[in-house]
């Protein structure tokens, strides 16, 4: 039996359950009610400064937030770890990538100092803060915090 996870649509207001092993193999969620697409992705999503409130703060899921930049190596190393677990938690988390060269102003506000830094929002407000390569176990457990706690 494969797992459900009920999405708000943030057009219509709808909650639609979507089937999370049709997202893992690529299939896009749509509601039901506006046919337009959900905020679930297999995949990391690129946002900007103009993008971060519509695609991160206003997110019905935990957003966990990339801040890296294409000349860091620590950066270009956690990257395939954060493709793998916005597959392995599609429609309970989302994952998002901000390049810090071309969008300061939000790493500026998030008073970011050193890259990668992992950014994890819920419901706009910032939950979790991890800096520097972790291992995927322990960047998993923390999302799952997140996931799981009542805020």
């Amino acid at each position: 039996m494969s797992e459900k996870q009920v999405i708000r649509c943030p057009s219509c207001g709808a909650n639609n359950r979507v089937d999370l092993e049709k997202i893992a193999q690529g299939n896009e969620a749509v509601c039901a009610r506006c046919k337009k697409p959900l905020p679930v992705s297999s995949k990391p999503v690129t946002v900007t400064d103009a993008t971060f409130g519509r695609e991160v703060e206003r997110s019905t899921l935990p957003v966990l937030v990339d801040l890296w930049a294409p000349w860091c190596g620590p950066c270009r190393m956690i990257a395939p770890v954060l493709e793998q677990l916005a597959a392995e938690m599609a429609g309970r988390v989302r994952i998002a990538k901000l390049n810090i060269d071309e969008n300061q102003a939000t790493a500026a506000r998030f008073n970011v100092h050193s890259i990668p830094t992992l950014l994890i929002l819920k419901s706009g407000r910032e939950v979790d803060r991890l800096v520097g390569v972790l291992p995927k176990a322990e960047i998993a457990r923390r999302l799952e915090r997140a996931v799981n706690s009542g805020q």
